[in-house]
């Protein structure tokens, strides 16, 4: 039931691997109803997936559990709620990893949901002989041209489920693939009663959970203007303060460092952009060209009138499967002529390979020569001299694994038998590790189920 008349949501995680400390802060330097952590990409789910397949009990992120181990007692006190897609590909895992994390400080009674249907791996088969095609939304190629190399498939779930587990009283909300701004919006579906034709306030969630996915991104995190941003070290991450109409303001907790101001929101707003008047999800269709951003001042940001319109009748499933090998190495080249001579190594590696039987066209090869304007090739650096070291990373791909492999054994001979001044091979030699290729397309909302499930901490399992 609708109730509170504003609501503070924080997103602590930007990806799987940003700083704990993150959630931690926002957790104990400041006000806060929800704290929601974003650990998953594209790519994330498949590395997942391989880890489950190896060890049915894994396949989530631990980082996870470790942060509730770690925070759990503020959570209670706080009555801070926590939604998470850090279920990945195994969020029944998950959710038994943090419940014995909740047994192990002896705290009873706290409702962990799990929300689930989006993994539709195993139903691959049965709805491509029922007819779909999933074809690749870039190349429109059916998915039978991969199939047999496919290691996930996940469909991208909506906030109305985390809604249900809210509503259910969950404390903690664990989901596999979903929307990232979902995690935001299923709050406050929760809180302000908005139901699935609620398009702009919809929409306004979904603004508002799109410019905190990023966690520091839009606090001064990876932005241009970056000499002006104060106490990076100390970075506040952002706080979404939204109200029942749908307006909300972007802000970071009191005396953090960091910014947030016009500037760094639009940043951020840009982010991942498509069609910006067409910004499509499972839950609505956002217009992120109807609304107007205010800078308020002291780090606040205020948006007003989003607009949305209905959502598709699709789910968008993303899709992973092995797309060749692929190795990678590098050695520091230094001492004078730096560049030069790590041109010659370049040259004498190729060569050697060559000589051996072993040729890569063009498209197989990566030739880096880092410190020398490889970032922005092309575009004039102001004041460059030529570098006194050059970082040398050279790699090769391709769908026959012992040919990638064989290229990893002429690299670090160019300690000895290339130009002087070569360094930095402690690492050893490349070796073959697989390509993920990333699968997009879409399937109809009437052939996914979702599910959601409550635990109790105390109560036998």
């Amino acid at each position: 039931m609708p109730g509170k008349d504003k609501v503070l949501v924080a997103n602590g995680q930007g990806f799987w691997g940003d700083s704990i400390l993150g959630p931690v802060r926002l957790v104990n330097e400041g006000p806060l109803h929800y704290l929601t952590l974003d650990y998953l990409a594209e790519v994330t789910m498949s590395i997942m997936q391989k880890l489950h397949a190896r060890d049915p009990s894994k396949g989530y992120a631990t980082d996870f559990v470790q942060l509730i181990d770690r925070i759990l007692p503020q959570l209670i006190e706080k009555n801070i709620r926590v939604v998470a897609n850090a279920g990945g590909v195994n969020p029944r895992a998950c959710r038994d990893a943090v419940m014995e994390v909740i047994d192990k400080h002896g705290i009873s009674g706290i409702k962990v949901a799990v929300v689930e249907g989006d993994d539709i791996m195993g139903r691959l088969d049965e709805l491509m002989d029922a007819g779909e095609e999933f074809r690749n939304m870039d190349t429109g190629e059916p998915l039978s041209t991969v199939r047999d190399r496919v290691t996930s498939a996940n469909v991208y779930l909506g906030a109305f489920p985390i809604a249900e587990a809210l509503d259910a009283g969950a404390q903690i909300v664990i989901t596999g693939r979903g929307t990232d701004p979902g995690l935001v919006i299923g709050p406050l579906i929760h809180e302000f009663g908005w139901g699935s034709e609620d398009w702009d306030k919809l929409a306004a969630g979904t603004v508002a959970g799109h410019i905190v996915e990023c966690g520091a991104q839009c606090t001064g995190g990876n932005y241009t203007d970056w000499r002006r941003i104060k106490d990076m070290a100390r970075i506040g991450y952002p706080v979404i303060e939204a109200h029942p109409d749908g307006s909300f303001f972007v802000t970071k907790h009191e005396g953090t460092g960091g910014a947030v101001d016009r500037s760094t929101v639009a940043h951020q707003l840009a982010y991942e952009m498509g069609d910006p008047a067409e910004y499509m999800t499972p839950d609505v269709v956002a217009d992120f060209t109807s609304f107007e951003l205010t800078d308020l001042g002291g780090d606040r940001v205020g948006i007003t009138g989003v607009r949305g319109a209905p959502a598709t009748p699709t789910y968008k499933v993303s899709m992973s499967y092995q797309d060749g090998w692929k190795s990678v190495g590098q050695l520091t080249v230094s001492g004078p002529d730096a560049l030069e001579k790590a041109r010659l190594c370049s040259d004498i590696v190729w060569e050697r390979l060559a000589m051996d039987g072993f040729e890569y066209a063009d498209e197989e090869k990566l030739i880096e020569f880092v410190g020398a304007n490889v970032c922005h090739a092309g575009i004039p650096v102001p004041g460059a001299e030529e570098p006194s070291e050059v970082v040398l990373r050279l790699g090769v791909k391709g769908p026959d694994r012992k040919k990638v492999n064989r290229f990893g054994s002429e690299l670090v001979p160019l300690v000895t038998s290339g130009p002087p001044g070569v360094t930095g091979f402690a690492g050893g030699r490349p070796k073959a590790t697989e390509i993920i290729g990333y699968w997009p397309a879409l399937l109809s909302k009437e052939l996914v189920e979702t599910t959601v499930s409550v635990s109790i901490s105390g109560e036998a399992r």
